[in-house]
């Protein structure tokens, strides 16, 4: 089954932005005010809608514990009613990050975590940074993007929200996102194009692959092995040869292309990983020659396996400067 959808450009987008203290919330709410977004950081909740119908720019929204009236079910409420109005495109993007990195970012700055109320400096912050956690975990539950800050250095940060949510100077290429998810979980909004890989043979009924995932070759040499995978796979890949270079030609500077299953973690796994290595490596000028290209997992990303990489990094020319950050 193939989808497509519109991308209206008179709709407003807004990016709520979460995730742990110390993951790089502020980092990317900074990236994203130099990539043209007003940016409001932990506004009352109940005036978003206001907030949105009002922006002139793409809109960021940095909601986090400190929130007055945090709960996890009120942000995600807001967001529902955001993502109702037919004049608003809204995403959820968490940020997160190992918990002995996160220590050793607080230790290192000597900044207060906001659940720790101990007296001294940081006690209690391993109980605090696992509150958090289990506050949040709804929200990372629902994201749209998990960014993992914890072994994602500064320059590759900012490039991944540049790619992803920023709007590209003159001459500068598209940029394609290959994802994977589960039908269960909602199909991704910013979806371009979505294909069905659900009739495909499926190792979650072998107990030994169910716990592996697409990134694993035992699961994608039984992927593989259906008899109908090699004709899927040469359909995609056709089809992506017709339609990328037409965006290409017409100016469109993000694509998203989305594979899903029933579980996102083995079939649409595998058709992604063995996409981005085709188009990373296609030499032919009826394909991608040197466009940015970004792998994502999104169900994997909620269990916190896995996140993104780059298939294909842009090229330093196409970048800003980078700014100094801290992954605060």
């Amino acid at each position: 089954m193939i989808q497509t959808g519109p991308c209206p450009e008179a709709i407003r987008r807004v990016l709520m932005v979460t995730g742990l203290s110390g993951a790089g919330k502020s980092s990317i709410l900074r990236i994203l005010e130099d990539i043209g977004h007003e940016v409001v950081d932990n506004p009352p909740l109940d005036v978003l809608d206001a907030l949105a119908s009002r922006a002139e720019a793409p809109l960021a929204v940095g909601v986090d514990v400190r929130t007055r009236g945090f709960e996890a079910q009120a942000v995600l409420s807001a967001l529902a009613r955001l993502r109702e109005r037919p004049d608003c495109h809204a995403e959820l993007l968490f940020a997160t990050a190992e918990t002995d990195v996160l220590l050793r970012r607080f230790t290192t700055t000597r900044r207060r975590h906001p659940l720790d109320s101990s007296p001294k400096a940081n006690p209690g912050l391993t109980a605090a940074i696992e509150q958090e956690a289990r506050l949040l975990a709804p929200l990372r539950a629902h994201a749209d993007l998990i960014v993992d800050t914890s072994d994602l250095p500064p320059q590759d940060l900012r490039r991944l929200i540049e790619t992803r949510f920023g709007r590209m100077r003159e001459g500068e290429s598209l940029t394609v996102t290959l994802m994977s998810f589960a039908y269960p979980a909602g199909l991704p909004r910013e979806a371009d194009m979505v294909f069905d890989a659900r009739f495909l043979r499926n190792p979650h009924y072998d107990p030994l692959l169910k716990p592996m995932t697409g990134l694993d070759e035992p699961v994608r040499e039984y992927v593989r092995q259906d008899p109908d995978y090699e004709a899927f796979l040469g359909h995609i890949l056709a089809m992506l040869e017709l339609v990328l270079p037409r965006f290409v030609t017409e100016g469109k500077k993000h694509a998203t292309i989305a594979i899903g299953c029933t579980g996102g973690q083995h079939r649409s796994v595998t058709l992604v990983e063995t996409i981005a290595a085709h188009l990373a490596g296609a030499q032919n000028e009826s394909l991608l020659q040197d466009e940015p290209i970004v792998v994502m997992h999104r169900e994997l990303a909620r269990q916190g396996r896995s996140v993104w990489r780059w298939a294909r990094a842009p090229r330093r020319d196409t970048l800003h400067e980078p700014l100094r950050t801290d992954h605060s």
